[in-house]
């Protein structure tokens, strides 16, 4: 595993940089995701009316549809999901969503993220769960990659997580066999197969290994 600090910056210049320094990590030119012609900006309450598309994100009151994922995304989101989530309930940690599962993380516009997997503590989430999508940014997301996902979208996303609070965002690449870890603090790490995808302070002892999470994939 390699770990790159970045400078003691503010937080909105902590994103702005490491924005610039995954850049590289992308290979595709950014691409316009298909957006339907609309009048005016909508809400997160009008996400939840009938007619909506179900995979899609809103992004400051613009409403962004996505393609469904592949096969493959899906193996791994659940092997992921079910290995995050058995830790986490074993020891009353929180709560562990996936499926695209939303976000509230702006207002005014409104903007609304899905997370292919996301892990909520107890602490920042102890009431029944919201039918809508809660204001907040999870402690942990993860977002596995799919060979159609457009470079500028991506990185749009991750920043917007971080923004809203998100602490730890793990980015899975299963074309490359590799991870990106990214921290709110501003710093980031590379994973080979060989190394751990590890819980850090939020998820204390929790450890997976990348190759496992990515075995069946030939």
């Amino acid at each position: 595993m390699r770990r790159i600090n970045y400078p003691e910056i503010d937080e909105r210049m902590q994103v702005d940089w490491l924005l610039t320094c995954i850049s590289s990590f992308l290979a595709m030119p950014a691409e316009h995701v298909y957006v339907p012609n609309m009048t005016s900006l909508m809400t997160a309450d009008d996400l939840l009316k009938p007619g909506v598309p179900e995979r899609a994100d809103l992004v400051r009151g613009v409403l962004v549809v996505h393609e469904p994922p592949g096969f493959r995304h899906g193996e791994i989101t659940v092997r992921l999901a079910t290995a995050l989530s058995t830790y986490v309930d074993t020891r009353h940690l929180g709560r562990v969503v996936a499926g695209d599962a939303g976000f509230k993380l702006q207002s005014d516009p409104d903007t609304v993220r899905g997370a292919d997997i996301a892990v909520v503590s107890w602490e920042r989430m102890p009431q029944k769960s919201p039918v809508g999508f809660p204001m907040l940014g999870p402690d942990l997301v993860v977002e596995v990659l799919s060979p159609g996902d457009r470079p500028g979208e991506t990185l749009a996303k991750i920043a917007d997580w971080l923004s809203a609070g998100t602490r730890l965002v793990w980015v899975i690449d299963p074309e490359r066999r590799l991870a990106r870890i990214y921290r709110h603090d501003g710093s980031e790490s590379i994973l080979g197969e060989a190394d751990a995808l590890e819980g850090e302070d939020i998820l204390p002892g929790f450890a997976c290994r990348l190759g496992a999470v990515l075995e069946t994939i030939m």
